[in-house]
């Protein structure tokens, strides 16, 4: 049974595509099929692996208007292979456009989800970078969704704009997709050497603790993770002793436990 996962917080800056990126090597690393969806017209998960997305002719926006006006796009022409053993469907600026038209489309928030039950049975995860916002794109992805795991900067600021989200998610909830879980909250680029830091995870925890997860694994701040984007290259493959690569293979694990719980549970239900 495979699980798509939204990566996804409206502040940016918090670490989603990296986030995103390392927890999908991080899961083909575990043997696991993966599909890594970029719903960001900045495409920086297909620049942070290599592509230049305003090169390349087919994308995920692409593939989001063809189905707007009918047509049934074939989704395996715009999936990429990259070498560390994940599938992509990149991302340009055509996806900046589907905001707006999304607005008059039918199923307008379902175009995402019905994209990705042609593939679905191909990946044991697929995973989707959300953009820094919560309009029809990061709607469209929730509603695709089984969870959504969110990144948080351990500042006041980003900690600050989980309620809106929050509402987002609720929304979601009630109108399109009424089986989306929250996976977690993950904890990003922590400098453990601040009071700040420290504080800042201590109010997630006592504000949010009680109802969602709160992921043990906290991914440090480091030089080498931004190197690593920069390279096209997951932290694994660029420096897999750094801190960060052994930060996000816990997490990996982490998503794994949550993941093959929430399965049992889906079975369970399924054979009462």
């Amino acid at each position: 049974m495979s699980q798509t996962i939204a990566i996804c917080n409206q502040k940016g800056g918090v670490g989603k595509t990296t986030t995103t990126l390392n927890l999908g090597v991080g899961l083909s690393r575990q043997g696991k099929s993966v599909l890594l969806v970029d719903a960001d017209p900045q495409s920086d998960l297909t620049a942070s692996l290599g592509w230049n997305g305003d090169a390349l002719e087919n994308s995920l926006g692409r593939l989001m208007y063809l189905a707007t006006q009918e047509y049934k796009p074939i989704v395996k022409d715009t999936i990429i292979h990259h070498p560390e053993g994940v599938d992509l469907i990149p991302s340009n600026l055509d996806l900046s456009s589907m905001e707006s038209q999304l607005v008059n489309a039918m199923s307008r928030e379902k175009v995402l989800s019905n994209l990705l039950k042609d593939v679905k049975k191909d990946y044991d995860y697929i995973l989707i970078d959300c953009m820094p916002s919560l309009g029809m794109i990061t709607i469209n992805a929730l509603t695709a969704a089984d969870s959504v795991i969110i990144p948080v900067q351990a500042q006041f600021l980003p900690a600050k704009g989980m309620t809106q989200l929050m509402k987002s998610i609720d929304m979601v909830r009630n109108h399109t997709n009424d089986k989306l879980k929250i996976g977690g909250i993950v904890m990003t680029l922590v400098d453990g050497r601040t009071n700040l830091a420290k504080e800042v995870i201590d109010t997630i925890r006592m504000k949010y603790g009680m109802q969602i997860r709160i992921f043990d694994t906290q991914i440090p701040v480091a030089v080498k993770a931004a190197e690593a984007t920069k390279a096209g290259q997951s932290i694994f493959e660029y420096d897999r002793s750094s801190r960060p690569a052994k930060a996000y293979e816990e997490l990996t694990k982490e998503v794994m436990r949550f993941a093959e719980r929430e399965k049992r549970r889906d079975e369970a239900a399924i054979a009462r």
